[in-house]
């Protein structure tokens, strides 16, 4: 579904800082902002540059990465940084590798200490490289939308030429995403991939159009079926190597639809589609805002009607016009193709009981399908308690092993 951005803020410039006697400012410096019972993590990035010293805010709890800092004072023993973007000022004085200070934000005044230091999301199941597998750094053009692909091809641990082994094109839910579908530090994608690798399949994962390295492609305008056709080259590249058995299409959220399309279409030989919607976009996303609405304790009583009212008042986007007005149902019972629809319990973004109920009565019967809903897991596959979005930065697990386990085993069953 469409990403929840309100507190995903990032910016593109930063100011400049005067580098005297500020030198051994550059680094890291981490602290926690107490504000009643909760407890947030603001981290400031110093940066040399030349002869400047620049300055960015983190509140990665939320989040929030590269607010511009601006200098009201800066010398050897003290300072005073301001970040405008969220109104806020921050006056410490500097004991080596400390800062004491207060953090003033409107009419919140917060007692704010700051040590030197990198500050990194727990996150266990993010490989590091070197890796013991061979990877590629490939690209791909869909040629009539004018967008090229920069991706990741990965083999599988002792990949020989010639050795034909099934792979699967990799395709991220809404929003611009990078080949690793990177949200809140957790890269899926890539914890995937290397699951993979291990365990004998090939994986082909990409940025989506205009992002990091991909380049070309409208944005602004495009749907979900101009995607499509991004992820449809991307098929086409794998079938044009001749490298592998069975290609197939892994899509979460908005890329499941995708996946479905693409298998429609007779362009996938099987298909896994990651909590993917089941009924019309409008139905699909009612439910999600009811969810979401009675999960924060509020009334969620919205009816289809009242929330494409709500959104043709508030929005006049094209991927959402199109989006609401989607019925998957006929891609999906037009796929022919071996499908694994999976779903967790607590996924408050595309509901379990709605959508994977749908998608398991509309597909076409085969021995070869598998539908399965996890038990308190999120929309992202990760174990959870409440499935809220809030969730995902403080959940050290990307993705559920189980999951990752039963995704290898269902491919490699279909692959044969």
């Amino acid at each position: 579904m469409r990403k929840l951005i309100s507190l995903l803020l990032t910016a593109c410039w930063a100011a400049g800082l005067s580098a005297q006697n500020t030198e051994s400012l550059a680094g890291s410096w981490v602290g926690k902002l107490e504000i009643g019972k909760t407890s947030l993590t603001a981290v400031f990035n110093f940066v040399q540059k030349g002869d400047s010293l620049v300055c960015t805010f983190d509140s990665p709890d939320q989040a929030a990465k590269g607010f511009p800092v601006k200098k009201e004072y800066l010398g050897s023993d003290s300072l005073s940084l301001n970040v405008e973007a969220i109104g806020a000022v921050y006056r410490a004085r500097r004991h080596g590798d400390t800062l004491e200070g207060t953090f003033v934000q409107g009419s919140f005044s917060i007692p704010l200490t700051m040590a030197k230091g990198k500050y990194e999301l727990p996150r266990p199941q993010q490989p590091k490289p070197p890796y013991p597998y061979q990877t590629e750094e490939v690209v791909f053009s869909n040629e009539a939308d004018g967008a090229t692909l920069a991706g990741t091809l990965t083999y599988p641990l002792g990949y020989k030429r010639g050795k034909k082994v099934p792979v699967v094109l990799m395709v991220s839910g809404s929003g611009q995403q990078n080949r690793d579908e990177e949200l809140m530090e957790h890269k899926p994608f890539l914890v995937i991939a290397d699951y993979f690798a291990r365990n004998g399949i090939a994986t082909l994962r990409y940025d989506d159009r205009a992002t990091a390295a991909s380049v070309g492609g409208d944005v602004l305008n495009a749907t979900t079926e101009d995607f499509m056709r991004d992820a449809a080259a991307g098929m086409d590249y794998l079938r044009k190597t001749r490298k592998f058995s069975k290609i197939g299409c892994i899509g979460h959220s908005e890329g499941a639809s995708i996946a479905f399309m693409l298998a429609a279409r007779g362009n996938a030989d099987f298909i896994v589609s990651m909590a993917g919607i089941g009924v019309k976009g409008d139905s699909a996303l009612t439910a999600q805002y009811n969810r979401i609405l009675q999960l924060s304790g509020m009334d969620g009583n919205f009816t289809v009607a009242d929330y494409r009212e709500m959104v043709a008042s508030l929005m006049d986007i094209k991927w959402m016009t199109w989006f609401i007005d989607y019925d998957p149902t006929g891609d999906i019972a037009a796929t022919r193709c071996p499908v694994f629809a999976l779903n967790g319990s607590n996924d408050c973004q595309v509901t379990s009981e709605l959508n994977l109920k749908s998608i398991e009565q509309t597909l076409p019967r085969s021995g070869k399908n598998r539908v399965k809903e996890y038990p308190s897991l999120n929309h992202l596959f990760q174990h959870c308690t409440t499935g809220l979005p809030d969730e995902y930065v403080k959940i050290e697990e990307t993705i559920s092993p189980e999951v990752l386990a039963d995704m290898a085993e269902w491919i490699k069953s279909v692959a044969k």
